[in-house]
């Protein structure tokens, strides 16, 4: 199922982020999911209040909660 697959990708971007925050081009070499999964998982992860966002210039930091 297709939210089997999400929560593993949401996985892998909680174990990327627990060495700290990152930009979004960042998370996405480290976790090295497509441009789609790696945004429904961290959709995922935003509906749950997990992950914290704050604009860079040019990109977007992730970090967790």
């Amino acid at each position: 199922m297709i939210s089997n697959k999400i929560g593993e990708n949401a996985g892998l971007i909680w174990s990327a982020l627990q060495g700290g925050a990152l930009a979004q081009k960042a998370l996405k070499k480290a976790t090295k999911l497509k441009d789609a999964d790696l945004n429904l998982a961290l959709g995922w992860l935003a509906r749950e209040g997990k992950i914290a966002f704050e604009a860079q210039e040019a990109d977007m930091l992730i970090s967790l909660k």
